[in-house]
């Protein structure tokens, strides 16, 4: 059965850093993802990674504070989030599909259970 295990979350300081990793088992896909869902908002696109060549994407509202990455051998992908802001708090959730890397949520099938960021000013 495939599952994509997250893991990280926690609370933090505003200018703070975090690390969410995503390990997926039972296969490999082509495109990782990671979403967020602040209270009362939609879910949002926030980075993605295609495995084959380590390509990114991120959200305007990220670049240049998060980094996604990945781990071939252990089949993981990392979220690394730097100078971290109120604005950031969120359900992060980890996303999988076989094809294309797309930014609506809809398009993917396979998610984690979602990991609680709060950070406080």
């Amino acid at each position: 059965q495939v599952q994509l295990v997250e893991s990280g979350g926690g609370l933090v300081q505003a200018g703070g850093s975090l690390r969410l990793s995503c390990a997926a088992s039972g296969r490999t896909f082509r495109s990782y993802a990671w979403f967020r869902q602040a209270p009362g908002k939609e879910r949002e696109f926030v980075l993605a990674i295609r495995w084959s060549d380590g390509s990114t994407y991120y959200a305007d509202s990220v670049k240049g504070r998060f980094t996604i990455s990945r781990d071939n051998a252990k089949n993981t992908v990392y979220l690394q989030m730097n100078s971290l802001k109120p604005e950031d708090t969120a359900v992060y959730y980890c996303a999988a599909r076989d094809g294309l890397i797309y930014y609506s949520d809809s398009r993917y099938d396979y998610w984690g259970q979602g990991t609680q960021v709060t950070v406080s000013s």
